[in-house]
């Protein structure tokens, strides 16, 4: 290498015409196509200065650090977090040469860093949200109670989605469960999830989502904080449940979700039905109802007891009755009992009562036959004795 202020050789002077000739537009456009070449992504990380929009539709801000300034350059309709000067953040994109020959970031997306810049993110879209009505009850969905085919957005490899699974299948099992692998920190994870939302939307048949995530800092859950996938969750045809981070931790995804539950296991819980409760449950109902079948079981007893008590009553008065009726008629028949009569000295006539008939006499212990010699007036016999 030669000093510095040094001149080349006159040999090794380079001969005009053979170095690359340009116009202006076409060295900016090999500059940034060099630049997309080396650099297909860049996450940059710094503080926003200079925040302003153009027209509505364009934003403008310087992203520095101790030393430097990035200017960076992104449309509106990209900007799915608030931000002020001050805040700090990290931006994905491309860096490039503009046409009038200055450096300027592409930006594509934006995320808070730290957890004064989130927090402060967070009030802002929170307000705004809420403003419009994203986080009303009102629009709030119920979640199915029998589920039998879900749709899960979660990186696979996090423990909180295997806390998910091993909940869900300890206490009931049997749901079917289509799972949408994503990230769930970071500054590509918004995308990815809201792509997922809007797959189960258009292609499947879930009748539930789950989004889950277990605990981590500020920044590990800042994704979901993100203006384009709350606007998701809450534009969802299809219920979105929610198991984010800790029980501490409240997101703006848990405010749109149709139901927000505190962990993963806790989302696990609340859309599934426990195993031993629900043994519990049927074991006490069937208690209950072998009470109420004993109950009534009972009183039909005692009913039928009862019944058949005053049916004995009944039949005793009824052959009581019949009894002393017949004791009467025997009475009857036994004083007109010709024998009796008979043993008493009577005796009985059988025949034609007229003078000169022949007649049969039954006494006590004799038959006697004789003829009639007179018949005459009782009465009037003894009348004329009289």
């Amino acid at each position: 290498m030669l000093p510095v202020g040094s001149k080349l050789p006159l040999s090794e002077t380079p001969i005009p015409g053979e170095a690359p000739t340009f116009r202006p537009s076409e060295l900016i456009a090999v500059v940034n196509q060099t630049l997309e070449y080396a650099f297909e992504s860049v996450l940059l990380v710094g503080e926003v200065a200079s925040f302003k929009t153009n027209q509505g539709k364009w934003v403008f801000f310087d992203l520095k650090d101790e030393e430097s300034s990035v200017p960076c350059f992104m449309s509106v309709y990209q900007l799915k977090v608030p931000l002020e000067d001050g805040m700090k953040i990290v931006v994905r994109g491309v860096p490039k040469i503009t046409k009038w020959g200055k450096f300027s970031f592409t930006v594509q997306t934006v995320q808070p860093v730290g957890e004064g810049s989130i927090k402060k993110a967070f009030e802002l879209l929170k307000r705004k949200l809420a403003d419009e009505g994203l986080f009303d009850e009102s629009r709030k969905r119920k979640i199915p109670e029998e589920l039998d085919h879900i749709g899960v957005i979660s990186s696979t490899k996090a423990a909180g989605y295997a806390d998910f699974i091993k909940i869900l299948n300890a206490r009931w099992g049997g749901i079917k469960i289509d799972v949408a692998h994503t990230q769930v920190q970071g500054i590509d994870a918004p995308e990815q999830i809201i792509r997922a939302i809007k797959y189960f939307n258009e292609h499947s048949n879930v009748q539930a989502i789950v989004i889950v995530r277990g605990g981590g800092s500020a920044d590990d859950l800042a994704c979901f904080n993100d203006e384009g996938l709350v606007r998701a969750i809450a534009a969802s045809k299809i219920p979105i449940v929610t198991g984010i981070g800790h029980e501490v931790d409240c997101s703006l995804a848990d405010l749109a979700a149709d139901l927000r539950a505190s962990t993963p296991s806790n989302a696990a819980e609340l859309i599934s039905k426990d195993k031993a409760s629900y043994d519990f449950y049927v074991r006490n109902q069937i208690d209950t109802l072998e009470r109420i079948i004993d109950n009534r079981a009972d009183a039909e007893i005692r009913r039928i007891a009862e019944q058949m008590l005053q049916a004995h009553k009944y039949l005793k008065q009824r052959i009581e009755y019949i009894y002393g009726t017949l004791s009467q008629r025997m009475k009857i028949l036994e004083a007109i009992n010709p024998e009796k009569i008979l043993s008493q000295g009577y005796a009985i006539l059988s025949g034609k009562i007229s003078p000169g008939s022949l007649i049969e006499i039954t006494t006590k212990d004799k038959i006697i036959n004789a003829e009639i010699k007179e018949v005459y007036d009782r009465k009037a016999n003894h009348q004329s004795k009289d």
